[in-house]
């Protein structure tokens, strides 16, 4: 189950994907790693779908990992008579905390907490920003507004204030009863939507502790004016462009989402740029070509993953929709321009071992023409930092938990396995040239750059490179050891 390629796969599971069969068939098509987003569905459902993976996980012999998309802290209007109303362009419509149904003049905001935080002349935007709304007045009790661009809207319908910090709190009460069953399920991301300040990554880091790692989503304008900080703080982060698409001018996202993608390059820092990617093939089983050529620039900006939504998880065509996102990135990395672009977007290591023994890695690749890089880790940080170099031959990744390598299947250019932790460089070498020769990386002959850290078994004390041949003659006992060890238990 190689993938020919160094860009992964995000697939969303929903109604579309929620058997055996389909969730296989996605895999098999060049998923790398399962979306659960908690804002549909029920824990049950979400259940029942983990174990399915962790089943064809057991079958196929291959690491994927999960990733827990919390809902946040989304707003939305209250109910309307009759389900919806016209609202006309020029019109006055106040915002308030009356429950009863609203109508074309008035709706409920059950958000309590913004009235004290919106100003006069500030936006609110409406079902994904089709309506859009100017504060006239706001007492704290309610908003007053102009609506500048009308139309129709519906009970429930969302609302965006992009001129403001909400005083909101990253996690609801939702979001922990989820995130509390997301990690009993033993998920290895949890991706936290709305963040809006460094801060909010503090109190979610707190919940999870190390049973699982941060995914932010930057879909605030606020969070852009802290991208640094939360792109360090954060062990990965996702261009989430639905929410951020509205929050920011159409026009203004595609440089926003290649500074976040130049962000993460610079801390090493893996990075998903999903919404509306193949968005047409919720209906159709091609894309549109302006969608093939979204998915492309991503990829040649050298981005580690791209996600599928409700192409996967509720369209009419799930696995195609997959199939036809692994040949896009295939194709682009193919090109030789994408090796040049990938190459004149590299950043300087930074002034520690670990970097320097990576930096020497991708050097030494080049050099000796090593077929791939192999990677001993722990906690997965060894083969984080060879991800940041893009080296030019693909990142074996050997690491004795099964969590690590589940983590690891989001990250550019790694191919995870597990393996029983070695105990000296003799045994390292072997067990290298064996788990490259069975994965389908290395022939007799071959070269191999190899790094890890002594003593070994110590997470963060990456301090060797070594050059290795794989030998012609057959594995010694230690690299068969290694052969036959039960990669996933059973």
């Amino acid at each position: 189950m190689r993938r020919q390629r160094n860009a992964k796969i995000i697939a969303t599971l929903g109604p579309a994907s929620s058997d055996m069969q389909t969730i296989r068939a996605l895999f098999e098509a060049g998923s790398d790693v399962f979306r659960f987003n908690f804002s549909h569905g029920t824990h049950a459902d979400h259940k029942a779908r983990y174990d399915i993976v962790r089943q064809i996980e057991r079958d196929l012999q291959r690491p994927i990992a999960v990733m827990a998309d919390l809902q946040g802290p989304k707003l939305r209007v209250g109910q309307i008579a009759g389900g919806r109303a016209m609202l006309a362009a020029g019109s006055e419509f106040t915002l308030d905390q009356d429950t009863a149904p609203g109508n074309s003049e008035r709706v409920c905001l059950p958000h309590p907490e913004l009235f004290a935080a919106i100003a006069v002349g500030q936006s609110l935007l409406l079902d994904d920003g089709k309506l859009r709304l100017q504060v006239t007045a706001s007492d704290g009790m309610k908003i007053r507004t102009r609506v500048v661009t009308g139309g129709m809207l519906s009970d429930r319908k969302g609302v965006n204030v992009p001129d403001a910090v909400l005083p909101i709190p990253v996690l609801t009460a939702k979001d922990r009863i989820d995130l509390e069953f997301a990690l009993s399920l033993g998920v290895e991301w949890v991706a936290l939507s709305f963040v809006q300040r460094p801060a909010d990554l503090h109190e979610a880091r707190a919940l999870v502790g190390d049973r699982a790692r941060l995914m932010t989503k930057l879909e605030k304008p606020q969070a852009m004016e802290h991208l640094d900080e939360i792109v360090r703080l954060s062990d990965a982060v996702m261009v989430a462009r639905g929410d951020l698409g509205v929050e920011l001018p159409p026009e203004c996202v595609p440089g926003a989402q290649k500074r976040i993608l130049r962000a993460c390059r610079l801390h090493g820092k893996p990075s998903v740029v999903a919404t509306q990617m193949l968005e047409s093939m919720i209906a159709s089983p091609t894309p549109t070509r302006a969608e093939a050529s979204d998915v492309a620039s991503a990829v040649y900006d050298g981005v580690d993953a791209v996600m599928l939504s409700a192409e996967s998880a509720s369209g009419a065509y799930p696995v195609q929709a997959v199939t036809i996102m692994h040949r896009i990135i295939v194709e682009v990395e193919r090109d030789p321009f994408y090796r040049k672009l990938i190459d004149a977007q590299h950043e300087q290591p930074l002034p520690t071992r670990d970097d320097a023994i990576c930096s020497a890695l991708r050097s030494v690749t080049e050099i000796v023409g090593a077929v791939a890089t192999v990677t001993y880790t722990t906690s997965g940080h060894t083969s984080l930092r060879a991800a940041r170099e893009r080296p030019t031959a693909p990142i074996l990744s050997i690491t004795p938990n099964l969590a690590t390598a589940r983590m690891l299947a989001l990250v550019w250019g790694v191919h995870s396995t597990v393996s029983p932790d070695v105990s000296s460089v003799v045994e390292m070498v072997s067990v290298a040239t064996v788990i490259a020769q069975r994965e389908g990386f290395a022939l007799p002959g071959d070269q191999l750059a190899i790094t890890a850290g002594m003593p070994f078994g110590r997470p963060g004390s990456t301090n060797l490179l070594r050059i290795a041949e794989v030998p012609s003659e057959p594995a010694t006992a230690l690299g068969a050891a290694a052969l036959d060890a039960v990669l996933i238990p059973m």
